[in-house]
């Protein structure tokens, strides 16, 4: 009878992990769409089930509670999917170290801001937002504060290793000028407000970068 039992559920159990997958993602749609229209405050755990055709408790199970949403939705946006692949290990980001040239190195990193700006600005605009009242909200933008920093100080750390620092310039000075230059506050200045496309942003990006960090 185990013979007879065992492939059924071999079967199904990858079918449900896919079905399961594919809930998930449609939850993250919906709700990202609720965020950015809506704000974070009236955007409910309620509203998001009922926009994606599910229970709530099917959210909870499948992602969490709202702040749980909501920084989800942030790390499908960041990567442009909900593969279990963390950034640093992505195509992108592999190729920028690799990079042995630091001004192209730099280039190609400007354009990768630029390229992820229009997906993640949004949703860092509601979150800052909400972080002033909401202390759900405040938890998930210090957790998105500190993974940036900790990019950064990797990335600077990077830089220095391979002698491409300007004489006199630290990492830790460095990492603080990649952290200001990929902060949603200067992509909401730039793009959001003063129209740039993604484009010109993020090459100018890497120019700044290029111009603050490098040898001349």
């Amino acid at each position: 009878m185990s013979d007879a039992v065992n492939p059924r559920r071999a079967y199904s159990s990858p079918r449900r992990r896919e079905q399961a997958r594919a809930t998930r993602s449609a939850v993250l749609a919906h709700a990202r769409e609720l965020f950015i229209d809506g704000g974070y405050a009236i955007t409910t755990v309620p509203a998001i089930a009922a926009a994606a055709g599910v229970s709530v408790e099917t959210i909870y199970k499948s992602v969490g509670n709202k702040p749980a949403i909501v920084k989800a939705v942030f790390d499908v946006a960041i990567v442009g999917d909900d593969e279990p692949i963390p950034l640093r290990m992505r195509d992108t980001i592999v190729a920028i170290e690799a990079e042995p040239d630091p001004r192209r190195k730099l280039a190609m990193y400007g354009e990768h801001v630029g390229a992820i700006g229009g997906r993640i600005g949004p949703i860092l605009l509601v979150v800052r937002a909400a972080a002033e009242t909401d202390p759900g909200a405040a938890d998930v933008w210090t957790a998105l504060q500190q993974e940036r920093l900790s990019g950064m100080t990797m990335f600077a750390a990077h830089l220095a290793a391979g002698g491409h620092l300007r004489p006199g310039l630290g990492a830790d000075e460095a990492r603080d000028v990649l952290w200001t230059h990929n902060s949603v506050e200067m992509w909401d200045l730039l793009v959001r407000q003063r129209g740039w496309t993604d484009d010109r942003f993020g090459a100018w990006i890497g120019q700044q970068l290029a111009a603050a960090l490098l040898l001349r």
